[in-house]
């Protein structure tokens, strides 16, 4: 696919060039990993000063968005990577690998410096959610800081780098600059910005910034630290759609392709099966979800891979407030139970709520989602979860936040897909304004279609 960067895009990668400590602080869907990419291979193949870049990242962004990326732009072709995941035989035989871009998981960071024996020869290091290393305690930001004097070049990448507050930035640009600015113990930083709020004796339990903190320390940061909050970059409104592709594993793709092509699966003592086109669409809508449901009415679980990437939207949100679109009962039930701060609008407690910025996750169904309902001041982020076929549905659900007086730079739009699934097709007739009917019967043939 050809890169067409958007104004922003290019000066985020233009700041990453010119800056060897760059902090890039962009809300979810503006293209942070295309923009860093953009950025390493100019730095590799243009500008000669980079040979090897580790990206640090949550696991299933290392394990799949990262290389998707990579694979999906015209312009990053000759970009060599490889992925350090999985079990640590995996993981040495990845990095033994000869590459320029090394992707490994947050959670493997403290392994690779400690532990694997492996010389940690890097020139560049790219952290995505920078907010990961926010705890100045945890394992991870002890381990990184150790190698940090090594490497040339940082660049740290987040939405929200401090949700919990000012306190939040110390360990983040500690790894960032050494302690350039902000200094180099936590101590100093606390006793140079705060006063303690909340204590218990000797026991503080919080901080609050002392007057001018606040400004003090964005003047310090200021001279690697870009952030597109401020829409300086955006034309308003803009609306940015996203896609979060997610795989089932051989047994689960089996299962849906069983479905597919015979009409029935037999899961357990339970027989499954869809009598028409128009039943096969559900049945295999809710199977990319992630569960179906029997004759009897029963959900059958069959993967949580939506789960897991609606989990890493959450954490890479970080506080900031998501709402979510589902289909199914049993999606509202399994999002629940993953995450029960979630919390359904239904009342106009619930919508007043939301618009007050009192609920982190909340979940609509499109259904529900009215023409007139305004939810714009809740939030600016979108996940649908399940899609529908129903283009009015969809496009009045998208203008509960994309609509005339949200007050945010842009709405993101994510569309969690399921790999090889109906999903592709629902999305791909949405997005060309198909209509409804035509597009379910037309997709559906598709799916029946056998090879010979």
């Amino acid at each position: 696919m050809k890169y067409q960067p958007h104004e922003y895009q290019s000066y985020a990668t233009r700041f990453i060039l010119e800056h060897p400590v760059a902090a890039v602080f962009l809300q979810m869907g503006l293209g942070k990993s295309v923009i860093t990419l953009t950025a390493i291979h100019d730095l590799i193949f243009d500008r000669f000063e980079v040979r090897r870049v580790l990206v640090i990242a949550p696991l299933r962004v290392a394990r799949d968005t990262w290389p998707a990326e990579i694979e999906k732009w015209d312009h990053l072709k000759g970009l060599t990577y490889s992925v350090a995941v999985g079990d640590e035989h995996a993981r040495n035989a990845a990095l033994m690998r000869e590459a320029q871009v090394y992707i490994i998981n947050r959670e493997n960071v403290s392994w690779l410096v400690e532990d694997s024996a492996i010389p940690f020869d890097y020139d560049m290091i790219v952290i995505d959610e920078l907010s990961s290393f926010k705890s100045w305690q945890a394992k991870r930001f002890k381990s990184l800081l150790k190698v940090r004097p090594r490497v040339s070049r940082i660049v740290g990448l987040t939405g929200t780098p401090s949700s919990n507050g000012l306190m939040d930035l110390f360990a983040e640009f500690r790894v960032l600059d050494m302690g350039q600015r902000l200094g180099r113990f936590i101590t100093r930083y606390r006793e140079s910005f705060f006063r303690p709020d909340r204590t218990n004796g000797m026991q503080v339990y919080s901080w609050k910034p002392l007057p001018g903190a606040e400004e003090e320390i964005y003047r310090r940061i200021g001279d690697i630290t870009i952030s597109m909050k401020s829409v300086d970059f955006l034309k308003m409104p803009e609306c940015l759609m996203n896609r979060v592709p997610v795989c089932m594993d051989f047994l689960e793709k089996d299962l849906y392709d069983e479905m597919k092509q015979d009409l029935v699966i037999q899961m357990k003592d339970t027989q499954i099966d869809a009598k028409n086109a128009a039943a096969l669409s559900g049945k295999l809508c809710q199977m990319a979800n992630g569960a179906v449901y029997t004759d009897d009415g029963n959900a059958v679980r069959i993967h949580e891979r939506k789960l897991d990437a609606l989990e890493d939207l959450i954490e890479a949100a970080n506080g900031q407030p998501l709402l979510i679109a589902y289909w199914f009962k049993h999606d509202l039930q399994r999002i629940r139970e993953r995450f029960p701060q979630a919390r359904e609008l239904k009342s106009s407690k619930d919508i007043t709520d939301w618009n007050a910025g009192r609920i982190p996750v909340a979940l609509i169904h499109p259904a529900s989602a009215g023409h007139g309902l305004n939810l714009q001041d809740g939030g600016n982020t979108l996940v649908w979860f399940g899609l529908t076929w129903s283009l009015e549905l969809y496009q009045q659900t998208n203008a509960r936040l994309w609509r005339q007086g949200q007050r945010a730079g842009t709405v993101v739009i994510h569309h969690i897909v399921t790999a090889g699934t109906i999903d592709e097709q629902i999305l791909k007739a949405l997005e060309s304004k198909d209509r409804t009917q035509t597009a379910l019967i037309d997709a559906v043939k598709a799916q029946l279609e056998v090879k010979s």
